[in-house]
């Protein structure tokens, strides 16, 4: 366990910020869970990578402000970039759309990022389908929700240095203004799916920025069809892990390279990577997550690629 700064000004505020593409009934029950919190953010941000802005959202006592970042593929490190530039906080949430915070989220966040504590990050837990429906409540989450079984747990307490860059997650950081200034930002060269997050912490370990990972800080992720690997994101993929070679020296998201290979989606052509063919529905029945399954596993789809385990739906 590391040492860590704790005392909260007075004066601290405390900007949340999300990103949105659809998902209207998530970015909802976002916002709810921002109205329930033991100490309310003053002001959520809204990066809205679509032509059109959010209506009909919920009633808050916080402003919401709603900014248009738009693009053919998602921009999410521009996006990441502008609501950090607009927001007026010293303490800066970033929660991806399909979160919902617990109720001490904020202040959690409040008494970790403070200057020197670098990115800080928070629990997650995953909801099967059908529970963050009309009407949730937190009893009915606490209840159903689990940790995903291949990522790092939280400490016993307080914060815990994270010393290896590749397990930053934009899922649900925090950050203060102080320390985001000194990381640069995200690198908006990377556009689509995949390779912005990689980049980020790299980034910080090389600016001597600490990461570290949080006890409490939670958020219950809203169940949505999705594909682990990310089949449906190759081009994206392929493009990315080129750029963070570039910069870097080597590719990153190997895991999903290699599960694509194993499946003959990607192959060489030279020292590049390709695609080879479009994922078929045999692939989809792999990589989907069911409506069972609290969250889709790279893990689970290797192990069965490389002959050590069998999958029930084969």
């Amino acid at each position: 366990m590391t040492s860590f700064t704790s005392s909260v000004p007075e004066t601290t505020t405390v900007s949340a910020l999300t990103l949105a593409r659809g998902r209207a009934a998530h970015l909802r029950n976002v916002i709810l869970g921002l109205t329930r919190q033991t100490r309310q953010p003053d002001e959520l941000m809204i990066g809205v990578m679509q032509d059109t802005l959010y209506d009909d959202l919920p009633q808050t006592d916080f402003p919401i402000r709603q900014v248009q970042v738009t693009g053919r593929e998602l921009p999410l490190s521009r996006a990441r970039n502008t609501v950090a530039a607009e927001a007026m906080g010293d303490c800066l949430v970033f929660l991806d759309v399909d979160c919902i915070p617990a109720p001490e989220l904020i202040a959690d966040y409040m008494g970790y990022a403070v200057p020197g504590n670098g990115l800080i990050m928070g629990e997650v837990n995953y909801l099967p389908a059908g529970t963050a429906t009309e009407g949730w409540s937190y009893d009915t989450l606490k209840a159903v929700a689990v940790r995903h079984s291949d990522r790092q747990g939280p400490p016993a307490e307080g914060l815990k240095r994270c010393n290896d860059y590749r397990c930053f997650w934009s899922l649900n950081f925090a950050i203060h203004r102080a320390d985001w200034d000194r990381s640069g930002g995200f690198d908006e060269r990377f556009t689509g799916y995949g390779g912005e997050d990689t980049d980020f912490g790299r980034e910080l370990d090389e600016r001597g920025v600490p990461i570290h990972w949080a006890k409490g800080a939670k958020v219950f992720h809203q169940h949505h069809p999705h594909c682990m690997p990310p089949i449906h994101h190759i081009p994206s993929i392929l493009r990315n892990t080129e750029i963070f070679a570039d910069k870097w020296g080597h590719r990153t998201m190997n895991h999903w390279l290699t599960a694509f290979r194993l499946m003959g989606l990607v192959g060489a052509d030279g020292d590049a990577l390709v695609q080879l063919r479009e994922p078929d529905a045999d692939d989809f029945a792999l990589c989907e997550q069911q409506s069972d399954q609290p969250y889709a596993n790279t893990a689970r789809v290797l192990r069965y690629l490389r002959g050590e385990e069998r999958i029930a739906a084969e």
